[in-house]
């Protein structure tokens, strides 16, 4: 047990960090999580996909579709899916859960329980390109400093179509290494298919992954490769024969969504190829590098994927870094080409979720040359101090208010600090019990500091330590010169401090 606990210390940490803080907020009516959950209650109650029911008990959202008398979730329904058999559990032997049980249910079903599964995948595959403490410190940046963290503990399905479709890559490519007997074909086939089930654009990143697959498929005999394509295919049609089933049921055609059908937002929906029209330069420094939502802004340290790509397309790895690119290049064409890409109230460009997985053996190499550099506390140092941004970004959103209203041009301080400042925090364990809201998510900071202290130390020193926590403030201090929103005061205080107030109050 102590050699387990040593081993797998890093990762009960996480799982106790997305599990302390509950971000769960009624006022806000969340128009992304609601209707996933209606349609996980409509299926497991009534047995149907209509989420009538749901609707009329707590209220229609900007994602639910009217269609022939009928509302239904504009989003692909794997997610809810996925919950139904637990809800079923629940509701035959406790009762009906109420609405915040309920969320609470769908978030661990659907997000924390398959992301912990998959640093565990991942800390398999990336010892290929790091040893033990980068690749702890890197999957920790990963869960913990990312926007893996916010959509992990949300019950949206960004992160678990990300799962979805790392897992995919990941077993596919063990088979094809010899690591992983055939039924990984089977398995790594049924995710692909399901990342589609629970997220439309999932679909992008399949044809560079396929490549990828088939390229590293093409060292094994002829009869093996064909052998591990047809394993692979079979499992993949039955999520997708699910989806196109599910359109028909829905909206009378296979290839009708819910975005065709909807009508809040329809004037986006409902242009393009899922709103897909034209390139903008303004969505691509919004999701990139804007003070408010920018990818590299919040989680600084993912540019340690250039240097990373670099260093692995010396080494000849360039298979890993054509695929990884391919899939960061194509998800930055589509954020940049739809009219909707700034998603609404979100804690960075979260329709971008489902590349990161594939920059991390990137980042992993780049960490992992940083501690063998001759100035190792200088370049550990300084890749930690980017993690730390990330990691207080995420984490202090994600304890507070992880739905940053897109008007604030600097949220981080406008809301997020801001709420701390009052002495205020989401719903936590610590809350749960009993304390202040801001006293119950101390140990939460204070878990969530001592991990990330853990895992620099034990990667480049107690000096790198030092460094990494001097530029972090250094970074953090530079954000609160970014200009603030011209009515965030009034904003702050007529919809997120009430908000805030009312999740937490008994």
């Amino acid at each position: 047990m102590a050699s387990w606990l040593r081993q797998s210390g890093w990762l009960i940490a996480i799982a106790a960090a997305y599990l302390y803080v509950f971000p769960y907020f009624p006022k806000i009516h969340s128009a992304n999580e609601l209707p996933r959950l209606y349609l996980v209650q409509a299926m497991a109650e009534e047995g149907t996909f209509a989420i009538d029911r749901g609707v009329a008990r707590w209220g229609a959202t900007a994602d639910v579709s009217p269609w022939e008398g009928h509302y239904y979730s504009n989003k692909a329904p794997g997610s809810s899916m996925l919950v139904v058999p637990a809800y079923a559990a629940v509701r035959v032997t406790l009762g009906e859960p109420s609405l915040p049980a309920t969320m609470w249910l769908c978030r661990v079903i659907a997000g924390v329980l398959p992301m912990l599964l998959f640093l565990v995948l991942l800390d398999r595959f990336l010892a290929r390109w790091a040893e033990a403490a980068p690749r702890r410190l890197v999957l920790v940046a990963y869960a913990l400093g990312s926007m893996a963290m916010t959509y992990s503990i949300l019950y949206i399905s960004h992160q678990l179509a990300a799962v979805c479709l790392g897992s995919a890559w990941i077993l596919a490519l063990d088979h094809a290494a010899g690591r992983r007997p055939l039924r990984a074909m089977a398995a790594a086939g049924f995710l692909a298919g399901a990342s589609v089930l629970v997220e439309y654009q999932a679909a992008f990143a399949l044809p560079p992954l396929a490549a990828h697959v088939l390229f590293q498929l093409h060292a094994l005999p002829r009869r093996d490769r064909w052998r591990a394509l047809g394993a692979a295919a079979l499992p993949a049609a039955l999520p997708i024969a699910a989806l196109l089933a599910y359109h028909q049921a829905c909206f009378g055609s296979p290839l009708r969504t819910g975005y065709d059908a909807s009508q809040t937002f329809a004037e986006f929906h409902q242009q393009g190829f899922l709103g897909i029209t034209e390139l903008r330069w303004a969505a691509f420094y919004g999701s990139t590098l804007r003070p408010d939502n920018g990818l590299f802004t919040l989680a600084p340290w993912w540019l340690l994927a250039i240097p990373g790509g670099i260093l692995l397309w010396r080494r000849r790895e360039r298979d890993v870094v054509l695929a990884c690119g391919a899939i960061a290049v194509i998800y930055l064409l589509f954020i940049s080409s739809i009219n909707f890409w700034r998603g609404g109230w979100t804690v960075g460009p979260r329709y971008i979720t489902v590349m990161l997985p594939f920059l991390l053996p990137l980042v992993a190499a780049a960490v992992s040359a940083a501690t063998s550099a001759r100035r190792r506390t200088l370049a550990l140092g300084a890749a930690a101090g980017l993690i730390a941004v990330g990691v207080i970004v995420y984490t202090s959103s994600s304890a507070t208010f992880p739905h940053w209203p897109d008007r604030y041009r600097a949220p981080l301080h406008e809301v997020t600090f801001r709420l701390l400042a009052d002495g205020l925090a989401a719903p936590s364990l610590g809350s749960w019990l009993g304390l202040p809201v801001l006293a119950g998510a101390v140990p939460y900071f204070l878990l969530v500091a001592a991990l990330l202290a853990w895992a620099i130390v034990r990667a480049g020193g107690r000096r790198s330590l030092a460094l990494a926590a001097a530029l972090a403030a250094a970074v953090l201090g530079a954000y609160s010169r970014f200009p603030r929103t011209p009515d965030g005061e009034a904003a702050y205080q007529r919809v997120i401090r009430p908000a805030v107030v009312a999740g937490t109050s008994p």
